[in-house]
Formats: structure tokens, sequence, C-alpha cells
């Protein structure tokens, strides 16, 4: 992958220099370590920092046209380009690199936006018509690739990251009330917010076009979803079968690349699967990379190196200590650029590092299989809570949440009075379109009381529920409970954190590019059609890869308890941290950012310092406020606007009156 960045002027041209387009670049210059290029006329500028996977020698951006009226840059990646470029050819177009994002240009000139429906990949660009004056961006269907925006009157800037916008001195760097009450509700943002106030992001699966000074926001494509009568009759056999097939093409064409390509591997079921089924197709010993921990609690080293003896891959780990995590936690924030009620991206981070290091820039990953194929314990959940809701005083039902938590209930009071104080909250409200998730939110929404009286007012009456209920599809209310479930924790939590913060922002922090096969959206349509039953059979969750994972991963694997990827928080967060903590949540910073009530946030620490049974809630609470006290200082109060150095192009394309084009 790559990053980009660029500005246009919409109305009229307007003052654009290479030298504005280079220190956006430079902001950014990670993502791309290979080299860079750019390109400017009177209109419009944009760039690309490199990370070369395809077409090594050639490919270098900004991607022209036959007659240079077209430009791209492109970061992603389309992995059905060798065939879209066969059909391209025979239409009469000219390559002159064998690299996807000229397949992706020519496709543009030959179908305009209806390109995107014949695109397989992962992928964030912008095109500029030079000609008609018309910018194009465009984003993936799930939102692997990430795009921002801002528009300053008649001029838009966009960037694949918020930093690399903030470098023009017009841009106002403010936090965004409304995003942090999101934030605070549902981990994450919702689609098309980030933290800051007027800085956009592209929502996944849509394109943005600006034409003669209009501009058009489109949806292209939403998360498939569909009603019983919609879904399949096939045998589960069939279904198995069909799956297996699509699959395996998702692993083929996602193992494209002029570079080698690895595979990371947790000892968990999504990940060993998929990797299995790499190693099947690899011709050479398959690399793989996985994370210990030194918390217990957390660790899955006995299933990793299961995996790893029976695959006999040549196997790479990181042992996680807290005092990384709590070390790494503010390197994490500057690449996520959003507050983060959890640690887990920083293992992968820190894994992204060791995957640099050992010379690699591409890994398959497991992401993707809970949200597709039913794998989450709060789908299990709300299973069981519809179940209970039936007969609520029933006193067996309840029970049945200690099935899915093995590891935090060890005997039958426990499950018995925590069902019934947390589990049984809003119980009823069977038919509320967000029953599934419902405890989750009202929980985390308990942190806002550490909000200050002042951000509170500015969030006003404004209500996430209500703002999420008018993004709803029409047919919403047609589908089962899983169904709906699966939709909010896809278009909320998958794209916004596990995509991003956890996923691109930290690989792409070291240069590596993650390819999530579980996400092609051929697979992703089909398991929409999958009944709910075959997705989670009684409480036994992801029931259609168990099966069609048979024969393919040792049994231990295959039927092991499941165990949701964590890392440790107060753990990390306060040992051998506790200066830098204390300095970011002092009396002076708390007040400077003015987000959180100065008086409460002592109180906090001082009962996370003392208690040696932290909850859940005082864990998300250290880290969201924290956090959100790391990103104002980051990229508010200490933004390092001066000591960003400019990326030196490789080429630059300059198409300005009185300019020509020139070589470095």
């Amino acid at each position: 992958m790559c990053g980009i960045a660029g500005t246009c002027y919409f109305r009229e041209p307007g003052p654009v220099s290479p030298e504005s387009i280079t220190r956006m670049l430079g902001a950014i210059s990670y993502r791309g370590p290979d080299e860079s290029g750019i390109y400017v006329d009177n209109w419009a500028g944009m760039g690309n920092v490199r990370l070369s996977i395809i077409d090594l020698t050639s490919g270098t951006q900004p991607i022209h046209n036959e007659d240079g009226t077209l430009w791209i840059v492109y970061n992603g990646e389309v992995f059905n380009f060798p065939e879209l470029r066969q059909d391209l050819v025979k239409k009469g177009h000219h390559f002159y690199t064998n690299t996807d994002a000229e397949v992706v240009l020519h496709l543009y000139e030959t179908k305009g936006p209806s390109c995107l429906d014949d695109l397989n990949g992962q992928f964030a660009f912008a095109i500029w018509n030079s000609k008609d004056k018309e910018l194009f961006l465009a984003r993936d269907r799930v939102g692997i690739c990430p795009l921002h925006y801002t528009i300053l009157g008649d001029r838009i800037l966009f960037a694949s990251e918020v930093k690399a916008i903030f470098m023009d001195n017009e841009v106002q760097r403010q936090i965004d009330p409304v995003a942090m009450d999101q934030i605070f509700t549902f981990w994450s943002t919702l689609s098309g917010y980030t933290v800051f106030k007027d800085i956009k992001e592209l929502q996944p699966g849509h394109y943005l076009k600006i034409s003669h000074g209009q501009i058009t926001l489109k949806k292209y494509w939403d998360v498939p979803c569909y009603s019983p009568d919609e879904q399949f009759t096939w045998s589960l056999d069939d279904i198995c079968e069909k799956f297996l097939e699509l699959l395996n093409d998702s692993i083929r064409i996602r193992l494209r690349a002029d570079v080698p390509v690895g595979s990371y591997l947790s000892g968990g079921l999504d990940s060993s699967g998929i990797t299995s089924l790499v190693n099947n197709n690899c011709t050479n010993n398959l690399r793989t990379f996985g994370i210990h921990f030194e918390e217990k609690a957390f660790d899955e080293r006995d299933y990793q190196n299961q995996m790893v003896s029976f695959l006999q891959t040549d196997h790479t780990n990181i042992e996680v200590k807290n005092k990384q995590i709590g070390l790494s936690f503010p390197k994490v924030l500057w690449h996520c650029e959003t507050p983060l009620l959890r640690t887990g991206p920083v293992p992968l981070f820190l894994l992204s590092h060791e995957v640099q290091n050992s010379g690699f820039k591409v890994v398959i990953t497991g992401e993707g299989a809970d949200e597709v194929i039913g794998g989450y314990n709060i789908y299990r959940e709300a299973k069981v809570r519809k179940f209970w809701a039936r007969d609520p005083d029933s006193t067996w039902r309840p029970l049945l949440i200690g099935k899915l938590y093995p590891y935090i209930f060890n005997d039958k009071t426990r499950i018995k009075n925590y069902a019934r104080s947390f589990f049984s909250a809003g119980l009823s409200e069977v038919d509320d379109p967000f029953y599934s998730h419902l405890i989750r939110w009202r929980n985390t929404s308990k942190i806002k009381g550490f909000f200050s009286s002042e951000l509170l007012s500015e969030i006003g009456d404004y209500s996430s529920y209500e703002d999420l209920k008018q993004r709803l599809p029409a047919s919403y209310t047609t589908w089962d409970y899983l169904s709906k479930a699966q939709y909010l924790e896809m278009s909320i939590f998958l794209s916004n954190f596990l995509l991003s913060s956890q996923g691109e922002r930290v690989a792409m922090a070291h240069g590596v590019e993650a390819r999530p096969p579980y996400l092609d959206h051929g697979i992703i349509d089909f398991m929409g059609r999958v009944p709910s039953k075959w997705k989670i059979m009684g409480l036994n969750e992801k029931y259609v890869l168990k099966k069609t994972l048979q024969g393919h991963l040792p049994d231990t694997v295959l039927n092991r308890p499941k165990q949701p990827y964590r890392a440790p928080i107060s753990e990390s967060l306060l040992t051998d941290n506790e200066s830098s903590v204390d300095n970011m949540l002092s009396d002076h910073c708390l007040k400077q950012s003015n987000l959180f009530d100065a008086s409460k946030i002592p109180l906090l620490l001082n009962k996370l310092r003392k208690s040696r049974q932290v909850s859940e809630f005082d864990n998300m609470a250290l880290a969201g406020i924290l956090s959100s006290q790391i990103i104002f200082d980051q990229f508010i109060t200490n933004f390092p606007v001066t000591s960003i150095n400019p990326v030196l192009p490789k080429l630059i394309f300059d198409r300005r009156s009185n300019y020509h084009t020139g070589r470095y």
C-alpha cells in the first residue's frame, strides 16, 4: 500500500505548489518508504509515497492515461487487476506500467464511477481529470484503506491520514465534541466522522466527485444482509463446499505480489484456518508471525505452537511485555489518530515492526471472520438474551451466559449474580434495533460521566443512537437478530476500529500491508445469504467455518474455546509508565484540553492503583481518557508542523503555466 495526499480548487484556479504537496507527504512518508511522486497544475496538486509491491521498477506515481488528461494517486491493491487489464487491452487501452493503479485509471476512463463495481480489493485513490477539472475520490467497500478530506471554502484537501491535512496552515485543529460522544459510546466514531472537527472520513463503499463546483457524495456498496426468504435453502455440505471454493480463490488472488508474502498466526481459528489454506497455495516455506503475551490471561502461545508444528512454517514470534505496551501507546495513537478504549492495537504495532525487520511488506490476516461468519460472543449473547427474555424469571436460562465466558465465570453463583446485575439490563427491549449491542454501548457510555461540563454542553442534545438509526438500511427491520448484529459490527466496529486502529494504521506505521481474505466482498455477500442457524449452531459460533476447515486444522485448534484477542490495559499503562500518565492526566493538562472533569480523574487513578481486580469499565475509562489527552497533546497543542520534513519526490509533473515536467 501507499499514502496519498492532495488539494484541489473547484470553482476557479488557485495557488498550488509542489512544496505544499511534499509537506503533506512528509507527514505520512512511513506509509511509502520506497519512492514518491507529485503532480501539480493551476487547479490541483496531488502526490503519493509508495510501498512497492506490484511492478517494483516502473510503477512510480502519479500515473496518467495515454493523452495525459487523467492522473491517479492510489493506495492499496486491486487483486483482480490482471483480468481487468486483459479486457482493457482488448478495448484498445495502452499501458506503460504493470501496476494495478494504471488499470484502475483506465477502467475509470472507460466506465466512470461504475468502475468501482468491478474492483476486488482494498483501496483508496484520487483521480484528477485535468481537462474537465473534475476530482474523483473513492474508497474500498469495507474500509480497509483510509481516506480523509476537509473542505475549505472552494478548496478540498484530502489524504490517507489526517496529519497530512494538518500540514496546511489554513486547517484548524480542534476536537469534535460529537465525535467524542460517539467514541465513548461505540468505541469508535460513526463512519464519516473523525475525532477532529471538520475533518471527514470518506465512508467505506463511497465515492466523492467534484465537478463544476458541485460536490457529490454517493454510496456504491453496503454490507449485504438478506431477509430469511432471500437466504439459501442449500444443505450445509453444499454451503461449506462453495464457501471453501470462495475462500481459496480469495487467498489465491491475495497472494499476488512481486514481493514475498507472510501470514499472521495467533493460534485462533480464524488466522489458523487462513494460514493453513495459504500454506497449501505456497510453493516455498511459508513465513508466519505471532504474538506471545507476558500476561497469561491474554496469551495463546500453546495453540500457536501447535499450528506451527502442524504446518511446519518458518515462524517468528515476539513476546510483548506490559511495559512495552505502555511505552508504545503514544506512538500508536500518533498513527491511529483517534482515542482508544483498548490497548489491543499496540502489540500489533510491535508485530508489524518485526515483520518489517524480517524483510516482509505483505501479510495475510484472519481479520473479518468473526464479523462475517458469526463469531463474536456478542452475537451468541444476543441469542441467549432473546431466549431468556421469553422467561425473564427463569433461574437456569441466565446460566447459559456462563458458557459464553468460561474465562470470566468459574462458578454458578457468580454467573447467576453477574447475569442478573449486568446481562439482564434491557432484557425486555427485544424490539430495539440495537438490542444486541445496547448493554455494551450503555456501559461504555457511563465513561461520559468523566466528561467536563463544557464538553457535555458542546455535545448538547446530540444523540449517537438517533444518528445511527438514520443510517440503517430500509430493509433492516426484516432481518433476523444475527443479521442486525452483524451489520452493526461491520458498519461501525469493523471499519472504524479493527481495520483502522487495530489493522491498517498499525501495519502501515512500519510499511506493512495487511490483506484479509475473509473480507473479499464475494465472501461477504455469500455469507449474507447463509441462514443464521448455520453460522451459530446452538451456541457453537462460526459453525460453517469449523465444518469447512475440518481436515485442515488439528482438532484441538478447530474446537478450542473462543478467546477474544485482547491486551492488558491498566497493567500496561500504569506499570513503569506512571510519570507519563501523571503528566498527561495532570490538572494542568486536563484543564488545557477541557475534555474531562479534572476533579474526577485523580479518584480513578487512585482506585486503579490500589485495586487488585480492576473492572472492565475502569480499564476502558483509563484507556479512553489517557488516549484522548495524548491525542489532544499530539495533534492540537504540540502538532509538529515545522519539524516534519517534506519528501523529496522521485518524479514531479508540473503542469502549471510556464512550468515543465522534471525527473529528480
